[in-house]
C-alpha cells in the first residue's frame, strides 16, 4: 500500500512537470528541484495563461536578433540556466508566441534576381471568399509573402521571379486572370534593407512615438 501511494505521488508530480512544459531530461523519479522551478520562473498558471513575462520577452528579443544561436548562448544572454531557457523556449513555441526560424536566402544567387510587390483588389462579389483566395495564392511557388490589408487594396503579394518576362506572365496568368480579381498593380523592388534591432527591447517599440 505504501508503495502504491509513492507511485501515485510520483505520477502526479510527473504530470505537473509536463504541465510546466519542462523537458523530459530534467525529470527524475517524478520530482523537480525547487532551484530549477525558481530558475525557470514558469508557474502552472503562467503556462495555462500563456502570457509572456519580461524574461520571455528578453528571450524572444534575443531570438529575433539571432535565431541561429545555441540554447547555451541564449541562456547566457538572458541570465538563465540552459535547462530553464529550453523550458521557456518550448513553452513559447507551444503557446504560439514563437514561430519557426527562417534563413535569409539570396534569391539572385539562385537565378531569381527580380522581386516585386503586386497589389490585388478583389471583386465585390468575391469578398466572402477572401480566405480561400489567400490560401490559393500562398501556395503559388513564386510567392514569398502575402499581406491582407484594409482599404482599397485587399492584398499585397511579394513575389520573386527570374526576369521581367516571368514576372509579367506570373501576374497575367496566376493573378489577373483569376475570376476573383478586379485589378492588379505591380511595383518592382529595386532593393531592400533588413533593419537591425535598434531598440533595447519590446518596451521601446511599445513606447510613445517622438
Amino acid at each position: 500500500m505504501y508503495q502504491d501511494v509513492r507511485l501515485e505521488r510520483a505520477e502526479s508530480r510527473r504530470k505537473a512537470c509536463q504541465n510546466h512544459y519542462l523537458p523530459k531530461r530534467i525529470l527524475h523519479s517524478g520530482r523537480i528541484t525547487d532551484n530549477l522551478r525558481r530558475d525557470a520562473g514558469w508557474s502552472m498558471a503562467q503556462a495555462q495563461n500563456r502570457r509572456a513575462d519580461p524574461i520571455d520577452e528578453r528571450i524572444l528579443w534575443e531570438l529575433r536578433r539571432d535565431a541561429s544561436q545555441t540554447n547555451a548562448a541564449l541562456a547566457a544572454r538572458v541570465g538563465l540556466s540552459p535547462s530553464a531557457t529550453h523550458a521557456r523556449v518550448r513553452a513559447l513555441r507551444e503557446s504560439g508566441a514563437l514561430g519557426s526560424a527562417h534563413a535569409d536566402v539570396d534569391f539572385a544567387a539562385l537565378g531569381l534576381p527580380l522581386q516585386a510587390i503586386v497589389a490585388v483588389k478583389l471583386r465585390a462579389q468575391a469578398r466572402p471568399a477572401i480566405k480561400t483566395y489567400a490560401e490559393k495564392v500562398s501556395r503559388l511557388p513564386n510567392v514569398l509573402n502575402l499581406f491582407f490589408l484594409g482599404g482599397q487594396t485587399d492584398f499585397l503579394i511579394h513575389v520573386v521571379t527570374t526576369s521581367p518576362e516571368q514576372l509579367r506572365d506570373f501576374v497575367a496568368t496566376r493573378l489577373s486572370m483569376d475570376p476573383a480579381v478586379a485589378s492588379t498593380e505591380t511595383q518592382i523592388v529595386f532593393d531592400w534593407v533588413r533593419t537591425s534591432a535598434r531598440a533595447a527591447g519590446f518596451d521601446d517599440m511599445r513606447g510613445p512615438i517622438g
